[in-house]
């Protein structure tokens, strides 16, 4: 206490000595550089450091919770931005602050060499399906002789999302292991994946209740059909093979060992119910579902408490008929007992629950006869297994092709030339082979193998992962898919250079490469077969209106591989002059937002080519100028982010979005919270409803014109 009392009274000679020593001296205790003291400095800082960056990593949370799960933020754009940069300028400068589970680390994983195996603390069993109302009520029968009662049993029903099953394990609220179903008993650890899903909180959200010790939530990856349908596009563009449907497209992309491709995939989740919980019980699973989004966990807003199995049927016709409306893909129902002791006492048997039954939808399915397997060559030499059919109807559509993908899914299915097999046209999408009828085989089926030489010009084929790949140089196939590309509508825009014409001018020699177009007399196209006066002069016509075009859809024309449509506008805007590529590295192009090793060193290879070179020149030569990006920072739609939805009258897509980005404003293909407007055209589909839920501003076309005049 006299050590205490002298040090304080700052009256005495002795204490200002001290305090000069302390403070000022060399060898003294506080000297600012004193090693001992700017350690307790760093630590005092990082203490009020770490509450900031907690308190701001629950609150970007938390209104991730708002704008996912209900679809009601209490922000703005701008207000969660300014959050998002906080929270990333205090890791940046302190790192040791950084945390897989902040939400500025939703991609930051390196590449995996393979997934690690995790084990379910409680198996996530398989449900046993029903097809008729017959096989329900059996369910109901069985459930309630079990329980020896004949009183009505309480059920949930939800809607059966056709994805793909995970289990999330959150250790005091956080994000810890994420993992597929696997087996049942082990699954593999793709937590790195499903980080990157933006429905997917990485903490759980404690505002309106407290988060239990452990919590095993279990969820369905899908992908939106709309989206899936624009993820296959852009597959095309850049000569990727399609996904067949989108419960493969959700699988395939929750299964990378690189999360950066994940990133890219539009995944979203829902969650169904929980595995094991510490630090809190239920009493019944419609309680399981209203708590869950509480902590930011988002469950499908189509769920229904039914009070006995007769009102399960009627949500099962409601149902059925919502099936072609919703966003997404359901083939059918799941029912389950709700009260959660009575799920106990039911428990299980052989590897699914007796307490839950899949009651499933008529598939959209046809039986027909492989007569032949093909392959079709595409623009970057891809190969591509076609089942060649006897003709059916599926859905309304006559088919007589199906996609195989590739050699590993045809010796998954088993598909033989010659094979009765079962067809779907799942999402009103390519056709797929789903199962070959085995029982139906006569002996006189034939296996099927890639070919070692490429069908149309007899080049080496290379296997690249599962993709086969023709490396000759002067492929017609490829030609033919390049010029295709080339000219298309997204692209060149060469109006009435069709499939057929392209076929005739590559087989007679005319066309050698796209720059070749550019070069071609009238008299030569009048030359071929069925070819008018006008026709031809239509086409020379068309071929130098596309002389003059953004630099940005030269790029997507020029078909180089793993470059879509949006990658190339990307490129053109932060490299606004076409001679730059000529001189970029792949370290130049990886700074570019959203660009990574594979793309880069795509572009970088195709500009090095001597041919890709020569040809590039000789368009130039032939007058093909390119218009280098401009940003308008004051035009009037600067900042501004439009959606399109249903045909507008007056105006092409491609001149639309033209337009708006002259006025400093962009286009999106789909909802996020960058959107302020809302274009509707005829026929506007699911988006004009979403549009209306989520309180964007809805304008007609002409309230448009009158907006950018």
């Amino acid at each position: 206490m006299m050590w205490k009392s002298f040090l304080c009274s700052p009256t005495r000679k002795p204490f200002r000595r001290v305090c000069i020593w302390l403070f000022m001296e060399p060898a003294g205790l506080f000297n600012l550089t004193c090693p001992f003291f700017l350690s307790k400095m760093k630590m005092m800082v990082t203490d009020s450091l770490k509450k900031r960056v907690e308190k701001l990593r629950e609150e970007i949370e938390y209104h991730n919770y708002r704008y996912y799960v209900l679809d009601q933020p209490e922000i703005s754009d701008a207000q969660y931005d300014r959050l998002m940069r906080e929270l990333e300028k205090l890791e940046a400068e302190y790192p040791e602050l950084r945390s897989p589970n902040s939400p500025t680390q939703r991609v930051g994983a390196p590449p995996l060499e393979e997934f690690d195996i995790v084990r379910h603390t409680l198996p996530m069993l398989s449900l046993a399906n029903a097809f008729d109302e017959n096989e329900a009520r059996d369910f109901d029968k069985r459930v309630k002789k079990f329980l020896g009662s004949s009183e009505d049993v309480v059920y949930v029903a939800e809607p059966k999302l056709d994805g793909l099953a995970v289990e999330l394990v959150y250790e005091r609220g956080h994000l810890t292991v994420g993992s597929t179903r696997g087996d049942g008993v082990n699954g593999e650890n793709i937590t790195q994946n499903l980080r990157t899903i933006k429905t997917l909180p990485l903490q759980l959200v404690r505002k309106e209740i407290p988060v239990p010790e452990q919590l095993e939530a279990r969820g369905e990856v899908i992908i939106q059909l709309e989206k899936f349908k624009e993820l296959n596009r852009r597959r095309e563009e850049m000569g990727e093979p399609l996904f067949a449907n989108p419960r493969n497209a959700a699988a395939g992309s929750i299964r990378q060992l690189d999360p950066k491709v994940t990133r890219e995939r539009p995944l979203e989740i829902y969650c169904y119910g929980i595995g094991g919980v510490a630090g809190r019980t239920f009493k019944t699973h419609w309680e399981i579902l209203q708590t869950l989004p509480k902590w930011g966990l988002r469950t499908n807003p189509h769920i229904q408490r039914c009070h006995h199995i007769d009102e399960v049927f009627d949500y099962y016709q409601e149902m059925k008929e919502k099936r072609e409306s919703l966003p997404y893909e359901i083939d059918g129902i799941v029912i389950k007992v709700d009260r959660i002791d009575l799920q106990t006492r039911l428990g299980e048997i052989s590897r699914s629950p007796r307490w839950a039954l899949a009651f499933k939808f008529e598939p959209k399915q046809e039986t027909t006869k492989i007569l032949d397997i093909i392959v079709q060559v595409g623009r970057t030499g891809a190969l591509t297994p076609v089942a060649v059919m006897e003709p059916v109807r599926v859905g309304g559509v006559e088919v007589s092709r199906a996609t195989l993908h590739n050699q590993d899914e045809i010796d998954r299915l088993d598909v033989r030339m010659g094979d009765t097999v079962i067809i779907q046209r799942a999402g009103d999408v390519i056709p797929e082979v789903v199962q070959v009828i085995a029982s139906k085989r006569k002996g006189m089926e034939k296996k099927f193998r890639m070919p070692s030489k490429c069908p149309v010009c007899g080049a080496e084929v290379v296997k690249e992962e599962v993709i086969y790949r023709c490396i000759g140089l002067d492929c017609p196939a490829q030609l033919k898919g390049r010029i295709k590309h080339f000219a298309s509508k997204r692209a060149m825009d060469i109006d009435g250079l069709g499939v057929k014409l392209i076929d005739r001018l590559v087989d007679k020699g005319l066309v050698k490469d796209v720059a070749d177009l550019y070069y071609i007399k009238k008299e030569e196209l009048i030359a071929l077969e069925r070819m008018a006066e006008k026709s031809a002069q239509n086409i020379i016509d068309a071929v130098e209106k596309s002389k003059t075009k953004p630099l940005g859809k030269f790029l997507f024309a020029l078909g180089i591989l793993h470059v879509g449509e949006t990658t190339a506008e990307d490129l053109a805007r932060h490299f606004p002059r076409l001679d730059e590529f000529f001189r970029l590295s792949e370290e130049d192009l990886m700074r570019v937002e959203g660009i990574g090793p594979e793309v880069s060193a795509s572009v970088v290879q195709f500009f090095k080519d001597k041919k890709n070179r020569e040809s590039i020149e000789r368009l130039k030569k032939a007058g093909v100028k390119l218009i280098e990006p401009k940003v308008k920072e004051k035009g009037n739609l600067a900042g501004k982010t439009f959606v399109f939805t249903g045909a507008l009258k007056d105006i092409g897509r491609d001149e639309v979005r033209n337009l708006v980005e002259s006025l400093g404003g962009t286009t999106a293909s789909s909802f996020s919270k960058k959107v302020d407007f809302v274009v509707v055209g005829e026929d506007p589909g699911a988006k004009l409803d979403k549009a209306r839920e989520l309180g964007i501003r809805i304008l007609t076309e002409e309230e448009f014109k009158k907006m950018v005049q």
